[in-house]
């Protein structure tokens, strides 16, 4: 009987116990809930007022672009305020617009100084070299304020050596430029105004305002009846009937102008138009007069040459330093050498490189300049057999097998905006799209080069473009680990003055800026075009030459095959 009743004082308890339990776990539940909430609240206001505080440093577009498209979430907006803040730039004093041109920045009035070694006047591998420069205005006067655009590399022809220049404004018409010291012997230095400040000023007003500055037409036509309309992704909305062919996926905006009398399915091809005309007045044409003021070389004061002995044994701390950590490489030999990652072969031979693909896929996705790496091993691989009978020259898509090593090359253009030739809307694909379709694994090999085509937009378009890309390359990563994505960035070119106004390299280093931010941390190769180009001692040119391409291909390799041997499985 006693046994019985405690059996049932057992009972009761545990029935107990497990009700004050559950209480306990749900209040807890609920304190969890209401404290993440809490802070929850307290970050999305820490957003929003850092949202709030960054936005005024930059004055955004709203008049014609970023209006388009899915709509950013907080920390979008927030990741692109602090991308725009990154790259904003030194704008001339109030009232500079009514300068006289002969106020302007002069590149032949202008001059450097090589800045003395503080380390017993001599200079060693490993030091770091600076260069002082003044810029001047048509009349021999110190420009008062920073701004101008310019370019740097420190050379040596004999020991086919280049380095990139890092160059500082101190925004009061003086500019530093510092360079590591990574070879004995001889090192000359260039310095090259691209543009001048009151120039750029008046790019950043047509990027801003002038996305139209290249239009874009396509071609309707069902039976015997065709129209020909302006397509562009800024099209003004509300004036006129639109066709609106935003992408399902990604949600990037496209649209054209409604035919009259055909519907909006009946689009078939997509092509570049052309540049708008008459874009500045007469004399804003003045500030980009080729070997006037745009990209001319600014004269050394004195000895535009040092020596350089070798290394000292206590100069290893200069790893640190932050002119090297910014330099991505350097050649000597006429062969590139980057500083760190990557360790650099030279793969001279089809042999080398054949063995190096066997078993290997390549996808080229971006614009012309990712079209060149294509090209390049097509040209140097005896065994490649292209089927390419249906594309369009230097349009696409383009294909190459081997199939004796079982290599196989692909080449695809980025999606609109892109300024080729007539493109079949049915080739016209989105990066992230043809990503999202990629099995990926340790023999594929995804190539991105994305920069050129947006120049003429605002910078919220190129942003919004990348986080599509940089989003699918991270679901590529994840599902298939070991798959190899190069990232190709930009280069300067050659600038004559219409050049200028809509592929002026103060628009490819901006976006340039933006792409490194964007791909910063992630498991990509980036192959830096800019210093490889910057360093080189040919002429820039948007499609750089084939010695430097070779490079460029040489890094991919050095990455694909570490040490010697095929990276596959």
């Amino acid at each position: 009987m006693y046994l019985n009743v405690w059996k049932y004082i057992l009972t009761f308890l545990t029935l107990f116990g497990f009700v004050v339990l559950l209480r306990s776990v749900t209040i807890w539940e609920n304190w969890t809930y209401h404290i993440v909430s809490a802070l929850y609240d307290v970050q999305k206001r820490i957003q929003s007022s850092n949202l709030t505080r960054c936005l005024p440093t930059f004055h955004h577009n709203h008049t014609f672009c970023p209006h388009v498209g899915q709509p950013p979430s907080l920390v979008e907006k927030l990741e692109e305020c602090n991308l725009l803040n990154s790259i904003a730039w030194p704008q001339p004093p109030s009232g500079s617009a009514s300068l006289k041109v002969s106020q302007t920045s002069d590149p032949a009035h202008s001059l450097f100084t090589i800045v003395p070694s503080k380390k017993d006047q001599q200079w060693y591998v490993g030091d770091q070299l600076e260069v002082l420069v003044h810029l001047h205005d048509f009349k021999g006067r110190p420009k008062r304020y920073g701004g101008d655009l310019l370019l740097a590399r420190l050379h040596s022809p004999k020991y086919g050596a280049g380095v990139a220049g890092q160059v500082l404004d101190h925004k009061n018409g003086l500019y530093s430029v510092r360079f590591p010291l990574l070879w004995e012997g001889s090192a000359q230095v260039e310095v090259m105004m691209v543009h001048s400040s009151e120039a750029i000023a008046v790019l950043r007003r047509l990027r801003e305002k002038r996305p139209d500055r290249v239009f874009f037409v396509s071609l309707f036509r069902r039976g015997r009846h065709s129209e020909t309309k302006v397509c562009h992704m800024c099209l003004p909305q509300g004036k006129r009937p639109l066709c609106n062919y935003t992408d399902l996926n990604s949600g990037e905006p496209w649209y054209c102008y409604k035919p009259r009398k055909l519907s909006c399915t009946t689009r078939i091809n997509h092509a570049k138009g052309g540049y708008r005309k008459n874009i500045t007045t007469n004399k804003e044409n003045l500030l980009f007069q080729s070997g006037v003021n745009v990209k001319v070389p600014i004269q050394a004061s004195a000895a535009d040459t040092i020596t350089v002995l070798p290394s000292r044994k206590e100069s290893g701390s200069q790893k640190r330093d932050p002119v090297m950590l910014a330099t991505s490489g350097y050649y000597y030999q006429d062969s590139w050498r980057p500083l760190g990652g990557v360790t650099m072969r030279q793969f001279d031979d089809a042999s080398a490189i054949t063995q190096c693909l066997t078993n290997k896929l390549l996808y080229m996705y971006g614009d012309s300049t990712v079209r060149q790496w294509y090209e390049y091993l097509v040209s140097v691989l005896p065994g490649m057999k292209e089927f390419n009978q249906k594309s369009a020259e230097k349009v696409g898509p383009f294909m190459a097998v081997d199939s004796t090593h079982n290599i196989q090359l692909k080449y695809r253009c980025h999606g609109p905006p892109i300024r080729f030739s007539t493109v079949m809307t049915s080739e016209l694909r989105y990066i992230a799209n043809e990503l999202d379709g990629l099995s990926g694994g340790p023999n594929t090999v995804v190539a991105l080069s994305v920069w050129s085509h947006f120049s003429t937009f605002p910078v919220e378009v190129y942003i919004r473009r990348l986080r599509h890309i940089r989003k699918a390359v991270l679901r590529l990563l994840d599902r298939a680990p070991g798959t190899v994505v190069v990232v190709r960035t930009a280069n300067p070119q050659a600038l004559e003055r219409q050049a200028s106004l809509y592929n002026s390299d103060w628009f490819s280093l901006q976006l340039d800026v933006v792409l490194r931010a964007m791909f910063k941390g992630l498991d990509v190769l980036l192959v830096d075009a800019w210093q490889m180009c910057v360093a080189h001692h040919e002429p820039h040119n948007i499609h750089p030459p084939r010695a430097i391409v070779k490079n460029m291909v040489d890094m991919i390799l050095s990455q694909v095959c570490l040490n010697g041997t095929r990276k596959t499985v």
